[in-house]
């Protein structure tokens, strides 16, 4: 697959990780780095994490401190920097996107490929603006009208990607009990299995069903998305949304535990066709 251009959320991982790398060469621990800019531990990790964006200036003054010199790699280093901090399309949206999940979106932007577990909702990339709707209501009930119909339209521009020239690689695995659950009434549920149904059709796009009938599986008690990007200097990002916010993992070990789940919970779910089958099924049980 072509690479992408890629966003500010993927350039700033490329610069944290390289800036790791100089300081771990020159043998500079994270506290000398700290005094170097002058502020917390917690910062330079989130740096070097590629949580935050990052000024030129600072990046100036650690390339000083790690000695790496004036060349293409200091220069190229100071522009990664700069266009780190520019805006993804997401920023029109910033009113509705909580922080920690603004990386994810960048994240997803980016992604070549995106494997998810789903045992509760149907994923937000295949959502219709009912069922969106639905369960933005029912997970936020103080939100005003304005609000939920911000965020439902920010929901419904993450799914254009699914159908760009260079679309990502859809891979969603669905819990039974995904289809039975009534989201939003008996015809918005309708409309929701027929619209996944039909993502399905798409080359990149797979959906498979955990039936019930499997028992105990890899994925119980967890909801998780593996992300893949085209650049093999981007490594894989296990995504865990838990509540009012997230968890990132990037070790490789992390990544190979969660990669040999979706393994099992790939083996252990319905044939895409066969999956096809009961949505087609459970959407006519809401007719």
């Amino acid at each position: 697959m072509t690479a992408r251009n890629s966003g500010p959320t993927v350039r700033r991982r490329r610069l944290g990780a390289e800036l790791r790398r100089l300081r771990e060469t020159a043998g500079i621990e994270v506290e000398q780095a700290c005094e170097a800019l002058r502020c917390s531990t917690s910062k330079i990790s989130r740096l070097e994490n590629g949580r935050i964006p990052v000024r030129t200036r600072d990046v100036a003054d650690l390339l000083e401190l790690y000695g790496v010199p004036d060349g293409e790699h200091r220069a190229a280093l100071l522009a990664l920097a700069r266009e780190s901090r520019r805006h993804g399309w997401w920023q029109a949206y910033q009113d509705v996107v909580p922080a920690w999940f603004e990386v994810y979106i960048g994240l997803e932007a980016d992604a070549s490929s995106i494997s998810v577990y789903e045992p509760q909702l149907i994923h937000g990339l295949l959502q219709t603006a009912d069922y969106a709707r639905a369960v933005m209501r029912a997970s936020l009930p103080e939100a005003s009208d304005d609000e939920i119909a911000r965020r439902v339209a920010l929901r419904l521009d993450r799914q254009s990607r699914l159908r760009d020239e260079n679309p990502p690689r859809l891979w969603v695995i669905l819990d039974e009990a995904v289809l039975r659950r009534p989201v939003g009434g008996t015809s918005t549920m309708n409309r929701q299995l027929q619209q996944v149904a039909q993502a399905a059709e798409l080359p990149n796009v797979t959906v498979q069903v955990l039936p019930f009938a499997v028992g105990a599986h890899a994925g119980l008690g967890s909801t998780f998305s593996v992300l893949s990007f085209a650049d093999e200097t981007d490594h894989d990002v296990v995504y865990i949304e838990k509540g009012a916010g997230s968890l990132y993992l990037e070790r490789p070990s992390e990544i190979r535990r969660y990669r040999v789940r979706l393994d099992h919970l790939m083996a252990s779910a319905l044939s895409p066709a066969d999956s096809l089958v009961l949505i087609s099924d459970a959407s006519e049980d809401f007719r």
